[in-house]
């Protein structure tokens, strides 16, 4: 396996801590790709560049839910049908992962607090109760009982090396040295992000990832 240097790090990051914070993640990421099989340049990657963008380049380790009466309608438009229903979990982040998250995903009801327990946190947000178990069963880490783990460099990459894995990523990474390498990009994005939101970002981190780590890119 490639192991990843902290000046090779650094250089995929854009912000004035580069250096300071690739020291930080540089352990935790070589330690979880290798448990995850994320064993070669191509794979990395295209890990890299995915996790990247979904944490802001190592920086935002959680969901967002402050959101305001407005979007919240925009958002989910059946749950708060009325501007008086949304004021009453704007800006309240807690309140509204309690009432989103509530009995899926394995999540208890509204008063367990589930939803706000086991709600989106690491490199690759995890969210809801059953994949924090699978998470904690596959991997040894306690992560069901003690969720703030996905907040600390060495929890948020395995967690996020772990999805990577378990979702058939690896497998797509490879296929990105093919003709048809921009396609498998995107179909690694929608079972990330449910979609292609920021694929242009996205590409943008993969085209300066892969030549750090000197991937070839197909004709």
């Amino acid at each position: 396996m490639h192991e990843l240097s902290t000046t090779e790090l650094a250089a995929m990051l854009t912000t004035t801590d580069a250096d300071t914070r690739a020291l930080l993640w540089v352990g935790p990421l070589n330690d979880s790709m290798r448990a995850c099989s994320i064993n070669t340049a191509v794979r990395q990657s295209a890990f890299l560049a995915q996790i990247l963008l979904e944490s802001s380049e190592l920086r935002q380790l959680q969901e967002s839910l402050g959101y305001s009466a407005q979007r919240l309608r925009q958002v989910w438009p059946q749950r708060f049908p009325s501007d008086d229903i949304a004021e009453q979990y704007a800006h309240n982040p807690q309140k509204l992962a309690n009432k989103v998250y509530a009995l899926r995903m394995g999540n208890g009801d509204e008063a367990s607090g589930d939803g706000w327990a086991y709600r989106g946190r690491g490199l690759i947000q995890l969210t809801g109760r059953d994949n924090y178990a699978h998470f904690s069963a596959a991997m040894d880490c306690d992560a069901l009982g003690h969720p703030d783990l996905l907040q600390q460099p060495a929890g948020a990459a395995l967690s996020a090396a772990w999805f990577w894995h378990t979702h058939g990523l690896n497998e797509l990474a490879d296929g990105t040295l093919q003709a048809d390498g921009d396609q498998q990009f995107s179909e690694i994005t929608r079972r990330i992000n449910g979609g292609l939101n920021g694929l242009p970002q996205r590409h943008a981190y993969w085209d300066r990832i892969r030549k750090i780590l000197g991937v070839a890119t197909p004709p």
